[in-house]
């Protein structure tokens, strides 16, 4: 744990990056009319906790009742152990889009102590997060955090760094075996897989999309052959705003979206919630099922059912290749925690969100995560951590981290904008594949709102 002394020099510090005027007032503009929903969420910051502890707020998106369970079971813990402070978890509902409610946050000023944060190359230069202090990235591996230009550390992992391995299909194990079926190795056998499913009378694929983001799950996989291939240039989306790329390159897997929506889905995606696909799975609604919560949905089908036998698969290539995003741990595209600038300038509550990460890093926190249903940070002490092979189908994704197709891409924009049009490209993608509008369409106006929020950040 640190001192006192050391976590006041930390709060003391100042980041040294210049404040983006024009970004911090444009974030709160767009977000002024949304701005009632976040308002009134929990205490004020620096309110006072039972016993006089220091009581502090922990902003963080839900998605799946398995990481909703982990944030509830770690911070009770926590408060269970500490003398001093208490953590509040407060769930974004999950209907809404987390980069627009930052930008929520920040309009009204409430920010939490402790936030799940996203978009973090453009708080970090708005200052709105605070330097974590050494105390805290002294836990953890050295490769899953990163200082950035000024030398200080803003966001350290939530979860353990296995890149977007967890977005991939979960799927019937007993059926598949009852009707000889078998994992696919190509996009080929995949399509192919999906026309048994349907020769047999059933719905091959439950998806969602009455949120924005689970839209992604089926999207990324499709794209990520396209997106790997600038990879080394520094991304396919710099490589679009760098005039390398357009937005024309994504042409075939918009294709292959459309085809899957059209013969494969399960009918309803587009009123159906993330945390749905797991029963519509259990219920033999579907065969298999969209996701992007890697180990945990598997906990949540679990929780369902518990005898049902559960696996899952990325989506391969053609040439069968499992192309997987790596996490970026620094920039836009990093995620983690972070603590808020506005808890620094508190004091109080920064001490307390230190302490508060102090533990989440432990191996008792690690522990805990891994009983619940996650895979928990990379830390120094992850030789003393327990891990959780009982849930039905981890050891199909402890094997997606062997598999030697497996094939590890970057994709990290640098525009502070990019998460604006990434809201508008989702949306846009569902209207597509519910025949608003037609991919040409989806193709040009994705263009020009990309080029109009790059010019603008």
């Amino acid at each position: 744990m640190s001192t006192g002394t050391e976590r006041a020099a930390a709060r003391e510090a100042q980041p040294g990056v210049n404040l983006s005027r024009r970004a911090v007032v444009k974030a709160g503009a767009t977000a002024a009319v949304a701005a009632p929903a976040l308002a009134a969420c929990g205490p004020s910051a620096g309110g006072g906790g039972e016993g006089g502890k220091t009581l502090i707020r922990f902003l963080y998106a839900t998605g799946d009742a398995t990481w909703n369970a982990v944030v509830t079971a770690v911070t009770e813990a926590f408060n269970a152990q500490s003398s001093t402070v208490v953590v509040e978890p407060e769930p974004l509902p999950s209907a809404a889009d987390y980069a627009t409610a930052l930008k929520t946050v920040d309009a009204t000023g409430n920010w939490p102590a402790l936030v799940d944060m996203r978009d973090t190359l453009t708080y970090m230069e708005a200052g709105k997060i605070a330097p974590i202090p050494e105390s805290v990235t002294s836990l953890l591996s050295d490769e899953v955090y990163a200082p950035a230009e000024d030398g200080s550390v803003y966001i350290v992992p939530s979860t353990a760094l296995n890149g977007e391995i967890g977005f991939n299909i979960v799927y019937d194990k007993d059926y598949f075996e009852a009707n000889g079926l078998a994992v696919p190795t190509t996009y080929a056998e995949f399509i192919a897989l999906l026309d048994a499913i349907k020769a047999n009378g059933d719905a091959p694929l439950a998806m969602a999309a009455a949120e924005v983001w689970p839209s992604d799950q089926i999207w990324k996989p499709l794209a990520a052959p396209t997106f790997a291939e600038f990879s080394e240039g520094g991304g396919y989306w710099n490589a679009v705003e760098a005039g390398e790329a357009t937005i024309a390159d994504l042409r075939d897997p918009m294709e292959r979206l459309k085809t899957i929506t059209d013969e494969y889905a399960l009918e309803g995606w587009q009123s159906t919630q993330d945390a749905q696909t797991s029963t519509l799975l259990v219920n033999g609604q579907a065969i298999m099922a969209t996701s992007s919560a890697g180990l945990g949905r598997l906990n949540d089908i679990a929780k369902v059912d518990p005898d049902f036998n559960a696996g899952l698969f990325i989506i391969p290539a053609d040439d069968g290749t499992l192309h997987v995003l790596k996490n970026s741990v620094n920039g836009d595209t990093a995620a983690g925690i972070a603590i808020s600038k506005q808890a620094q300038e508190d004091g109080e509550q920064y001490d307390a969100a230190v302490e508060f990460l102090e533990y989440y890093y432990s191996v008792e926190a690690c522990n805990l995560m891994e009983q619940t249903g996650v895979v928990s940070p990379n830390i120094k002490a992850g030789a003393e951590v327990e891990r959780n092979s009982s849930i039905p189908g981890a050891a199909d994704y402890f094997a997606l981290l062997e598999n030697p197709k497996l094939s590890w891409y970057e994709n990290s924009p640098t525009n502070p904008n990019h998460s604006t049009f990434q809201t508008f490209f989702r949306q846009s993608r569902i209207e597509m594949m519910d025949d608003q509008i037609t991919i040409d369409e989806l193709i040009e106006k994705s263009q020009g709102e990309f080029e109009k929020n790059m010019a603008e950040g």
